[in-house]
């Protein structure tokens, strides 16, 4: 009888480990997963090399059609760079020409479109991501745009 009863004791003390080990390693992922999902780019650790820090840098993709024609022409866009882009981020942008492709929703076909892509290296300040959302919201009222891509991704830079 006695030796009944130990075994009792030790399976449900088994079990009791096992219960807490499983409830722990479930604590840990999902403090993980949140960590990483609330961290966004700058939880990332950089190891940049060569003299170069860890930084940021944005993408901006601008579609220059309005309707099925070219709507955004070069003195346009020029003009929105000076007021709304360099006004914001004067110490300098990179910017190309690019063809653009999406599906229409409403008709599901692709569309094609000149853009423009720009790329900013962030300077690190607390209001980046919002002169960023400011020339977004500029062009797609000045210039009746549905959107504008926007990325921001850690990177090394170097000047």
């Amino acid at each position: 009888m006695e030796s009944a009863r130990a075994a009792r004791s030790i399976s449900f003390s088994a079990l009791r480990c096992r219960a807490i080990a499983l409830v722990a390693s479930t604590l840990t992922l999902a403090l993980t997963v949140a960590l990483a999902l609330a961290g966004g780019a700058d939880a990332q650790v950089l190891d940049c090399l060569g003299g170069q820090r860890a930084g940021q840098v944005a993408e901006l993709m601008f579609g220059r059609n309005i309707g099925r024609r070219l709507g955004v022409n070069e003195a346009d866009w020029s003009r929105f760079v000076d007021r709304e882009i360099i006004s914001r981020f004067p110490s300098g942008l990179t910017m190309f020409n690019a063809a653009g492709e999406w599906r229409d929703g409403a008709s599901n076909k692709i569309m094609r479109e000149p853009s423009k892509v720009v790329q900013i290296v962030l300077p690190g300040e607390a209001d980046d991501t919002a002169r960023l959302n400011e020339v977004v919201a500029a062009y797609k009222q000045r210039f009746k745009q549905q959107s504008v891509v926007m990325i921001v991704r850690p990177a090394c830079v170097s000047f």
